[in-house]
């Protein structure tokens, strides 16, 4: 089980004031000392938050390694090809939205095409690849048939579903949703996928999704850094992959 922590939202911070500070790639370096596996940042076509400047120097300083999230139709491709991260992960992108509000719709023809291409320029540039998909059995059946090396669950559904409280209506609506995950993941594994999710995932619910076993990466941004502005990025972080860990019983409960 990995844990690559997204920085995007120290970029956003910084963004706010047109400034220099905070640098998201010193988080990135804090993260890795916190125990992250990896490091992802969303490279968006509008450039609200993370830079080129910033990928560029990510790529020459992170250790473990860069997933790259960017659209499938975007000069952001080119980028990618050149700088060859560690992993590129395609997914939707509009520019009216406040972040990512779901999967690649890869039953639009249209969409599915120009995912289609921007996977063969990827794999061209020997770049790992993976599609940010809902959890549903034809997503995960389209991506393998475009070739890619692994998916990611969007976890956003199950994320609101959490937030609906503890009566026994919501519990069996969670119950349901990590189910379909589950499902998802474990049909990804049978067509030789790799499988990552991520979206909506905090230090609340992130154990119901890192317990299942077919799961080998989460991609966890808005939580950490959240608690990182009160505790700091390394223990933010330390904080969730011990979490991540004990759910998967690599670490004994308290």
């Amino acid at each position: 089980m990995r844990l690559h922590v997204n920085v995007d939202h120290v970029a956003t911070v910084r963004q706010a004031r047109r400034t220099d500070e905070p640098d998201p790639v010193r988080a990135a370096v804090l993260a890795e000392l916190g125990g992250a596996d990896g490091i992802t940042v969303h490279l968006r076509e509008d450039r609200r938050h993370i830079q080129d400047r910033d990928v560029d120097l990510l790529m020459r300083t992170v250790r473990t390694g860069v997933n790259l999230e960017l659209a499938a139709a975007s000069d952001v491709l080119a980028i990618a090809c050149e700088l060859k991260p560690m992993a590129a992960t395609l997914v939707p992108e509009k520019r009216e939205e406040i972040t990512t509000e779901g999967g690649l719709d890869l039953a639009d023809r249209a969409q599915r095409s120009r995912v289609a291409e921007a996977v063969r320029m990827l794999r061209d540039a020997d770049i790992r690849t993976s599609l940010f998909i809902d959890p549903t059995p034809e997503a995960v059946e389209i991506s393998a048939g475009l070739g890619v090396d692994a998916v990611e669950l969007h976890t956003g559904e199950f994320a609101e579903v959490w937030k609906a409280g503890h009566s026994p209506d919501a519990r069996r609506r969670v119950a349901e949703q990590v189910r379909r995950i589950a499902a998802a993941a474990e049909i990804a594994r049978s067509l030789n996928l790799d499988v990552h999710a991520g979206h909506g995932l905090t230090y609340e619910n992130v154990a119901a999704v890192a317990a299942i076993a077919e799961i080998e990466e989460l991609n966890i941004g808005h939580s950490i850094i959240s608690r990182a502005v009160l505790t700091g990025m390394e223990s933010a972080v330390r904080e969730m992959k011990t979490i991540v860990l004990r759910a998967r019983g690599f670490l004994p409960l308290e």
